[in-house]
Formats: structure tokens, sequence, C-alpha cells
């Protein structure tokens, strides 16, 4: 059966660090995949319209590519959430999972260096509550290179894996994605290089007993069929 899921990105690029072997997965069973990309780049933050436009060309270059229809951008200046932007995010975030009705989300790691992404988790678990999007069955937390690893190494706030999908078919369509985000890549030991990214991916897969994995925290797991 076809499953509707949402991905959420802090910024475009979190997506195919943390997801995007298993978004291709997704693409090729035909679920439908819907997008949220929670911040935006805008003159008056600095950034040059050759920058703005380039970065709408990635990211129509990206849904392009794995077939997703529906991409959501919220108007939240990158580098710039705080708590007093959760309750608009809530909002706006609760609309797309009630119009969407996703049945699995992926999220960003809970305490990753980048106070963007922080924020965003807290946004979306708020609208995880099984009474009000009782069609939500998992919440599934990825990590993301350079942001989750970069967290204080704090027990309450580790990254915990505990599912594994396997993307050794996948891999070399994850790089291809993530270099369409060219400014975003550098050479290792950069952390968002191809060489980290794929190290990454195997350390994962040797994990689980594959070639190459993504890792995520399930988070929450409604599980109704007949045993």
């Amino acid at each position: 059966m076809k499953k509707n899921v949402v991905v959420i990105s802090a910024h475009p690029d979190d997506e195919i660090l943390g997801v995007g072997g298993t978004l291709i997965r997704h693409r090729d069973v035909g679920d439908k995949v819907t997008w949220i990309i929670i911040t935006d780049l805008f003159n008056d933050f600095g950034f040059s319209e050759a920058r703005i436009e380039s970065r709408q060309a990635e990211i129509q270059e990206v849904a392009k590519r794995l077939q997703i229809e529906n991409v959501f951008q919220f108007d939240f200046p990158t580098m710039s959430l705080t708590d007093s932007d959760l309750n608009d995010l809530i909002g706006k975030i609760s609309k797309v999972f009630l119009d969407t009705k996703p049945e699995i989300i992926y999220v960003m790691n809970r305490s990753d260096a980048h106070s963007d992404h922080r924020i965003t988790f807290n946004a979306v678990m708020a609208c995880t509550k099984s009474f009000r999007y009782p069609f939500i069955r998992e919440v599934l937390m990825y990590e993301c290179i350079s942001e989750t690893e970069f967290a204080p190494a704090l027990p309450e706030k580790v990254f915990i894996p505990n599912c594994y999908i396997d993307i050794s078919d996948q891999m070399e369509e994850k790089l291809q994605l993530m270099n369409i985000y060219a400014s975003e890549m550098g050479s290792h030991p950069f952390p968002r290089s191809s060489k980290n990214i794929e190290a990454l991916a195997i350390f994962r897969g040797a994990t689980c007993g594959v070639l190459r994995a993504e890792a995520f925290q399930i988070l929450k797991s409604f599980r109704f069929e007949k045993l």
C-alpha cells in the first residue's frame, strides 16, 4: 500500500544529508512525499538576488528528481529562528499535516548544533499528538552531518539510532542529489563532503549488516496490524 510521507528540512540540503537514500526508496515504490522547508533566503538578510534564485533552482531540481509534487516553503529567514516563532511555525506545520495526512514523518535531530534545527524539531513534535493527528503512524528523527555530530556530547542530547534503512543501491544517487547543493559541499575533511557522507553511510551499514544505511531514532511508532 502506498504511503503518505512528510520530510521536514530546516534548510534545503538537510533532507538529502539525513534522508536522501530513504526518500529515493519512497519514490521508487510510489509513495507520496511532501517536503516542508522551514527557512528561506532574503535580500534583507544579506543574500544576493543571484543566490536567492540559485537556491530556488536547487530546490526545484531536487524536487523534480525525487518526484515530489508538494513542496511547502515557509518564509522564516534562515539562521534566525527563535522560540518566538514557535506559535506561527506550529500553525503552518499543522495545516500541512492536516491537509496531507502523513503516515510517516522525518524530522531532524532535536539537539543539533544549529538552533534552526532545534526550534523546527520542537514545532514538528507539537504537531504529532495522536488525538489531533490520528493518521500519523511513525515519527523518525534523522541525523544531519555538520549539525548532529557537533551538538554537545551530553547524555540527554545524544542521537541514539534504533532504526536503519538500507540505502546500498541508493548511495550513488544520494550523492548526486547532494551535489545539487554545490555551495554547501566541500573537500574532506569538511563535514559535508562526498567522502564523509558516504563514510557515515558505510558505518551505519556495518552496524546493521548492509553495505550502506541511513540511521534514524524512532520517536513514535503506532502499529495496529493483527499479530
